[in-house]
């Protein structure tokens, strides 16, 4: 018999308890924990001597693609905020224990002198630059637009869209032709949530950027990709990034009937990183448990 594992049930866990964290939210307070990898992820060299900067890094889907990176033998920088420290350290120890090189540098993305230092520092630290993750996110749910703050929508948008633009114009300084931009956007781009407008918005742009993008680097030889997660467990969703009675289903909706885990998203982000896409740019992976984008 052929080992072929369901996917409704690789990833099984028990249901969700109701539970709040304050922004931005830690894994190791999250229950239950999110899988990233740290047992099952494999490296094959897909990515040896190559320096990769990846914003959100502490944990839910940043974390995963660190783990897995660092696995392929890429040298990794970690953005994360300075309260997310004690996530990223854990991170940090276990990119380390892969044998290559692994730089924190935490900050505030809505802080625009942050997010163009943090592209130089992590150049300088690592000796190049050659992979960019744009893949912190910010998402607090409101139920009605009217609850939506003018500081709530200027924060989401700066974090989630103009720091991706700040980050891009300080990388091209760095990024050689081979390089790879890969950008988080989401389903809810063309699915929007009632209650994630804003969200959803800023994630609908990101699609954008990222295809308009391409068409202006693909013929450097820069290429542009974005990878579009469906509901996935990370410390987002408690910190009221969910209400509570669609937190503890978070995930039922799917096809598959359960949330991703950070761990099932990895393989694409090393995919689009890695010589195996290159004569691929322009293009969105959706990782949705089987709901159609």
């Amino acid at each position: 018999m052929q080992n072929v594992k369901d996917p409704r049930e690789q990833h099984k866990k028990g249901a969700i308890p109701e539970q709040r964290q304050d922004e931005p939210g830690l894994d190791s307070e999250l229950a239950p924990h999110a899988d990233h990898g740290e047992s099952s992820y494999v490296g094959s060299g897909r990515l040896k001597g190559r320096n990769a900067l990846i914003t959100g890094a502490d944990s839910g889907i940043g974390r995963a693609v660190a783990i897995a990176f660092a696995r392929e033998g890429a040298n990794v920088a970690l953005s994360y905020l300075p309260k997310e420290q004690s996530d990223a350290d854990e991170v940090i120890r276990t990119i380390k224990e892969a044998g290559v090189k692994a730089v924190g540098i935490p900050g505030d993305l809505t802080q625009e002198s942050y997010a163009r230092e943090l592209v130089k520092q992590a150049a300088d630290e690592l000796g190049g630059l050659d992979i960019i993750v744009n893949n912190a996110g910010k998402q607090i749910y409101q139920d009605d637009i009217k609850n939506i703050s003018t500081k709530q929508l200027t924060d989401t948008f700066t974090v989630n869209v103009f720091a991706m633009f700040w980050i891009v114009q300080e990388a091209l300084a760095y990024l050689p032709a081979g390089a790879s931009i890969i950008n988080t956007t989401s389903i809810q781009a063309t699915q929007p949530s009632e209650g994630l407008l804003d969200y959803a918005a800023t994630k609908g742009a990101i699609t954008n950027f990222t295809r308009g993008l391409a068409q202006q680097l693909t013929p450097k030889g820069i290429r542009v990709n974005a990878v579009a997660p469906g509901p996935v467990w990370t410390p987002l969703q408690p910190s009221y990034g969910q209400p509570l009675e669609k937190l503890v289903k978070f995930g039922e909706d799917t096809p598959l009937g359960r949330p991703g885990q950070p761990a099932e998203l990895a393989a694409a982000y090393v995919f689009l990183a890695s010589e195996e896409s290159s004569y691929v740019s322009g293009e969105v992976i959706g990782v949705t448990g089987g709901k159609l984008r």
